[in-house]
């Protein structure tokens, strides 16, 4: 039975890490670019893109399917940052429980 209350205390501290891990997660803002720089996607932890800067150099006629295309990059590329950092952070407050049946795979 102590082995059971401490895996239970274990458990709970590990939800409360998970918690505070996910607050910092919604908390974070990652900058996706694309072709050198010219495409810039800023994404929130939440997954919401709060702005996008596009050089003036590609806002030419014709360039449209380019554009959308470098828009869909960056933001491909922030979405990967957010991913890594978000199962990095998991990992990271999971602890030792890590891994353990029943448990999320980071």
């Amino acid at each position: 039975m102590k082995d059971l209350s401490s895996l239970m205390k274990q458990a709970q501290a590990m939800q409360q890490k998970m918690g505070q891990a996910q607050q910092e997660l919604e908390q974070m803002v990652l900058l996706g670019q694309a072709g050198d720089g010219l495409v810039k996607v800023t994404l929130r932890g939440t997954g919401q893109i709060t702005r996008i800067d596009i050089d003036d150099s590609l806002m030419v006629p014709g360039e449209a399917d380019m554009v959308g295309d470098l828009v869909a990059a960056a933001h491909a590329d922030a979405k990967r940052q957010l991913d890594q950092r978000s199962a990095e952070l998991m990992a990271k407050a999971a602890g030792p429980l890590a891994g353990m049946p029943g448990m999320p795979k980071f």
